[in-house]
């Protein structure tokens, strides 16, 4: 059976924090969300840290590197890039990214 990618209503806008994370689950997967004010976009990584073992990722503190914005994991401080989940520290890791976008004041994610 195949499976197609789809845009998935995940919560409303208001649950969203401005420049800091939620958890959500999307189909067994937890997805870390970001909605990031001053670009008014909302950004999907995988919540899973790479380097700790534990899904923390939305817990972690939004900056930017030159024009990369990034979150920076709450338990060793690695930079995941929120558009590419290119880890900014170790060019070796990457997360898992989803498009993500705000529609009729609900967060959707193409998952």
């Amino acid at each position: 059976m195949t499976t197609h990618a789809h845009w998935t209503a995940v919560c409303s806008q208001n649950k969203l924090v401005p420049d800091s994370g939620i958890c959500a689950l999307i189909d067994d997967q937890q997805v870390a969300l970001f909605y990031v004010k001053k670009e008014q976009a909302v950004f999907a990584i995988a919540n899973h840290d790479p380097f700790s073992q534990a899904n923390v990722l939305s817990r972690g503190l939004i900056g930017s590197k030159g024009d990369n914005l990034f979150v920076a994991s709450p338990v060793y401080k690695q930079h995941f890039c929120l558009k590419t989940g290119r880890c900014l520290d170790d060019e070796t890791t990457q997360i898992q990214t989803w498009p993500a976008r705000i529609e009729n004041g609900l967060v959707e994610v193409f998952f």
